[in-house]
């Protein structure tokens, strides 16, 4: 009987274990080449913008793909959903304010700081070599807060954060250029405290005594005006933005995704009512995914996607005291 029963057991092992495999195998044909086009869409849009775009490339042309991430961006700018608001922190003493934020699929972190010539770019101290944490940059900052910034390419295939993306500038200084003198679009601080947008050149930066700089898009609002039409195109993923109001106050914001059970993330739509939400004049997408992040006093304030903790980054915002 004993015999009998483990035999079972191992079948029964074996029937769960060949369906997992086989469901493995059989589920991206399903979202890329299935019935289910709105799946795909938002399949696509996700996988694409991630450091993983070699996935969808393996499974779709070129024409098919360029088709789906523009689907959505053609469409009028949607109604926005209802931002829920809570456990609101104010601390006089650094001028900050934390409040939890929830959307209809998203949880997620906003820090509001009044000064923001506070709010400087902290840039890894090995670019070419790695990249550094968000909370080692706060650290090696003398800061008290902070969140991931630009983007990053990687020539050598390590995926570890070392080279910071288009144009970056610290304390007025262009620090890392690999566009020349290509246009691209900047996130950055001028020498008043304004957060500025659009696409400038390295020598621009100079021209409009331009001080903090990344590079990185889409824009979400501009001038006031909410830019991004349909869901933006870019699917639901964890997502990191930067804003600022008309008194100056800049606004961080870190959306949580990829764990079902918690946060799955937001459309870069859903980014920009968050912002829309809070009186931004001005506001533009970061770096997401796994690099999304927002440390406060030596502590990862939201819930990371990444198992392995902290991704090494080359740039990030920092609240100086």
């Amino acid at each position: 009987m004993k015999k009998k029963s483990t035999f079972k057991f191992k079948m029964v092992l074996a029937f769960i274990g060949y369906n997992i495999i086989f469901a493995s195998i059989l589920a991206p044909f399903i979202l890329f080449w299935g019935p289910f086009e709105s799946l795909k869409i938002m399949t696509v849009g996700a996988v694409a913008t991630s450091r993983h775009p070699q996935v969808v490339e393996a499974f779709l042309s070129e024409a098919e793909i360029s088709r789906i991430m523009n689907l959505n961006t053609d469409q009028d700018i949607s109604v926005g959903q209802v931002i829920n608001k809570t456990n609101k922190i104010s601390d006089p003493s650094t001028g900050i304010t934390i409040e939890d934020i929830k959307g209809a699929s998203f949880k997620g972190k906003v820090m509001l700081i009044k000064d923001p010539k506070r709010v400087k770019l902290a840039v890894t101290k090995e670019i070419g070599v790695t990249g550094e944490r968000v909370s080692d940059m706060v650290k090696d900052m003398g800061a008290i807060a902070g969140i991931n910034a630009g983007g990053f390419y990687d020539p050598n295939g390590k995926g570890n954060g070392a080279f910071p993306d288009g144009l970056t500038m610290h304390n007025g200084q262009l620090i890392h250029n690999n566009v020349g003198d290509k246009a691209v679009n900047i996130v950055g601080f001028n020498d008043k405290g304004k957060l500025v947008l659009g696409n400038m050149t390295a020598k621009q930066l100079e021209e409009k005594n331009m001080r903090e700089v990344v590079t990185f898009e889409p824009n979400l609002i501009v001038e006031g005006k909410p830019v991004i039409k349909g869901d933006g195109g870019w699917g639901i993923a964890p997502r990191t933005g930067i804003g600022q109001m008309a008194d100056g106050t800049v606004i961080f914001v870190v959306i949580d995704g990829r764990q079902p059970t918690w946060s799955i993330g937001a459309t870069l739509r859903d980014l920009m009512h968050v912002f829309e939400d809070y009186h931004a004049v001005n506001a533009v997408n970061l770096d997401g995914g796994s690099s999304s992040e927002l440390v406060y006093n030596g502590k990862v304030m939201n819930r990371l996607w990444n198992i392995f903790g902290e991704r090494y980054i080359p740039t990030a915002f920092v609240v100086t005291p």
